[in-house]
């Protein structure tokens, strides 16, 4: 039977990091907090039908709709107005987060030409990991030919983590493949 990353999480990883760190409370163990995925896109100033796809694409990916982001003020420069959709995001939470990063680290993260693992230098300084992919067609539920250009996105997983190491030994746990 396969077990979900919740389910290993609180068998196996949790009482590991208890011991590796020793905290002096159970409550202290790193656990994940949420995923937030987001796009911007520029282009959709002046294409609607950017977002719409992008949309259908985040749908695919996360089973959730994404939340629409808009400009705050109106910059002449870029050719932006007031409220103007600019781009995308979503938060992940509880079974939909572990069901994501499950798929993301065995199915899509393999999927990139030459990969060689994912680098340990973009944590912020908090224990929360920030990831920026470069094409959306890593993902499965993606289909190569319905896609109208490659687009990428930033992944960034945040955990309770107080430090960048004890993040690290969490997400390794998770078995995230870092160089």
């Amino acid at each position: 039977m396969n077990k979900s990353l919740q389910d290993l999480y609180s068998e196996q990883i949790a009482p590991k990091l208890f011991k590796e760190f020793s905290y002096k409370n159970v409550h202290q163990i790193p656990k994940l907090t949420k995923i937030i995925i987001s796009r911007g896109l520029g282009e959709a100033a002046q294409n609607n039908k950017v977002i719409d796809k992008s949309i259908e694409e985040f749908k695919l990916i996360t089973g959730q709709k994404p939340l629409i982001t808009k400009t705050k003020k109106s910059i002449a420069g870029f050719k932006v107005r007031e409220n103007m959709p600019i781009g995308l995001m979503i938060t992940l939470r509880k079974q939909k987060m572990y069901d994501f990063l499950n798929k993301f680290i065995n199915l899509s993260l393999p999927r990139i030409r030459d990969f060689r693992g994912i680098s340990e230098k973009q944590f912020d300084g908090r224990g929360n990991y920030n990831l920026g992919l470069a094409e959306q067609i890593i993902f499965p539920e993606i289909n190569y030919d319905q896609i109208d250009k490659i687009r990428g996105m930033n992944i960034s997983i945040v955990t309770t983590a107080e430090t960048d190491k004890e993040s690290l030994a969490l997400l390794k746990a998770f078995g995230m493949p870092f160089k």
